[in-house]
């Protein structure tokens, strides 16, 4: 109205009284429709779209990899076993080819796109928040923390989802005695340099999608102990 008008005393047209209402109606609509934290009472919260796909994306490349090298073994196994010979590259394709389990790729694939994708950037994000100064005590911290929370969070949440999608929950107690601490430790050798080089050198809206770059080579063994 302050455009139409001029932005004069007069309003449009010259009348004084009929902005008013309007104008409070305009701001309350606004403030309601832009300001989502004061309306809702807290923060407003955009999922991560470009983090998430990104996740599940690299989850399903990992899931991938690690499918066709345990068919590939196990017909590699197989074929020498009966015959003595190497493969043909005819059977070699056909066993690549064949037999792919989607469903655990979905499984994958889910966990990486609802879970890693979004839980990461978030605790990136707070990182940062908690640590903004590029020093040296606080990227050791950044590390150290990024192995004491999230690899142990990781490891428990990508176990849970992947027996509550096998109707397995009864077995994750024992699945997590078993595997969980191995997994870790093994995780600790990979993910301390990565995270030393994401920490230190990538920049903040990149750091989800270099460690999921990484995360092609963690995926692959954490689909392989999924599927043991």
């Amino acid at each position: 109205m302050h455009v139409l008008g001029g932005g004069g005393h007069g309003g449009f047209w010259g009348w004084d009284s009929l902005p008013k209402k309007p104008k409070q109606q305009r701001k309350r609509f606004d403030s309601k429709s832009s300001n989502s934290v004061e309306a809702n009472g807290g923060p407003c919260f955009r999922f991560p779209l470009k983090q998430a796909v990104t996740a599940g994306s690299l989850a399903l490349t990992g899931d991938t990899i690690a499918q066709l090298r345990d068919r590939w073994r196990k017909a590699n196994t197989l074929d020498q076993q009966s015959s003595g010979s190497t493969p043909t590259s005819q059977d070699v394709t056909q066993v690549l080819l064949s037999d792919h389990d989607w469903l655990r790729a979905l499984r994958m694939t889910s966990y990486g796109f609802v879970l890693y994708g979004p839980g990461s950037y978030a605790w990136y994000q707070y990182l940062d928040h908690a640590l903004p100064e590029k020093t040296v005590v606080n990227l050791l911290l950044k590390v150290l923390l990024n192995q004491v929370v999230l690899g142990p969070s990781v490891i428990a949440v990508v176990f849970a989802w992947n027996n509550l999608w096998q109707g397995k929950l009864s077995q994750l107690p024992d699945k997590y005695r078993k595997d969980a601490l191995p997994t870790l430790l093994y995780g600790f050798r990979f993910w301390i340099p990565v995270s030393l080089l994401n920490f230190w050198v990538v920049p903040l809206q990149a750091r989800v999608a270099f460690m999921c770059v990484g995360s092609i080579f963690w995926n692959f063994c954490l689909s392989s102990t999924m599927s043991k």
